[in-house]
């Protein structure tokens, strides 16, 4: 009788199939992670502007007023000073927020500001549930997350 050595083609076969299945589970397992790490900084973002605008709301007796929805964290709206939504140095003598957050990639829907003197709304999207709030377009206000 002849000893073989090495291996059959079929348990190679099935090596890597092993293989081909366990880094599959691991890339499905990553990207749900980096979804997940998109919608919680999206939360968080959301909620450090909040913390800017009741700031700016204790000291100016309103909220910043814009006629109509700004996108957030654009070049126009960069930070939150004494003047409302301003572009990067802001020129007003306090600064609530020196540089405001944008939307994470890839979701491309970014964070929308409307605000009247009384009230203000802040509009985005989160991936998948997060925190309690549910995937979709959520928005935010003096009264919450919703």
């Amino acid at each position: 009788m002849r000893k073989q050595k090495g291996f059959t083609l079929i348990e190679l076969l099935v090596v890597i199939a092993i293989i081909g299945l366990l880094s599959t589970l691991a890339v499905v397992a990553l990207n749900n992670a980096r979804s997940k790490s998109r919608d919680a900084k999206r939360v968080s973002d959301i909620k450090q502007i909040q913390t800017a605008l009741e700031l700016y709301y204790n000291d100016q007796n309103s909220y910043p007023v814009v006629g109509t929805a700004v996108v957030l964290g654009d070049t126009n709206q960069k930070c939150l000073d004494t003047e409302g939504w301003d572009v990067v140095g802001c020129a007003g003598a306090t600064k609530y927020m020196g540089l405001v957050p944008s939307n994470p990639l890839p979701n491309g829907a970014n964070y929308s500001y409307t605000g009247t003197a009384s009230t203000y709304s802040i509009t985005f999207n989160l991936e998948g549930p997060t925190g309690g709030l549910l995937a979709g377009s959520r928005t935010a206000s003096e009264a919450g997350i919703k």
